[in-house]
């Protein structure tokens, strides 16, 4: 049975692999997912239990040069771990019955894409 958060994981992921040139990696091997393009990740989009034993999770990272602080104010998310708080990667996180505002997180996904992609990509 597909939860409500992969429903939603799914939509992220098909928007974001429209984008010219992205494409889908597992670099760690284990379920944690990214969209890359030009061999660089722009996203993290992934649902599965972060902990072990705790609930799956919708998580999504993204680098948001333009809209961090907005973001930073809202209550889903928090600063991207592994010092990518620095380069204004922010963290947004969903549980079971919370409802992503998957439109934001589409703007958030481009604009990410946007500050990661070559110039003569971002112009497609």
């Amino acid at each position: 049975m597909i939860t409500h958060l992969e429903e939603a994981e799914r939509v992220l992921l098909d928007f974001a692999l429209t984008l010219p040139e992205a494409f889908e990696d597992f670099p760690w091997g284990g379920q944690e997912r990214v969209i890359k393009v030009n061999k660089k990740i722009f996203a993290f989009i992934s649902v599965y239990p972060f902990l072990k034993h705790a609930p799956p999770k919708l998580r999504v990272g993204v680098k948001l040069p333009d809209s961090h602080e907005g973001a930073m104010a809202l209550p889903f998310t928090k600063v991207m771990g592994y010092n990518m708080g620095k380069s204004r990667w922010v963290l947004a996180s969903f549980a079971e019955g919370d409802d992503p505002p998957l439109p934001l997180l589409m703007d958030w996904i481009e604009e990410s894409y946007r500050a990661i992609a070559p110039k003569r990509l971002i112009a497609q």
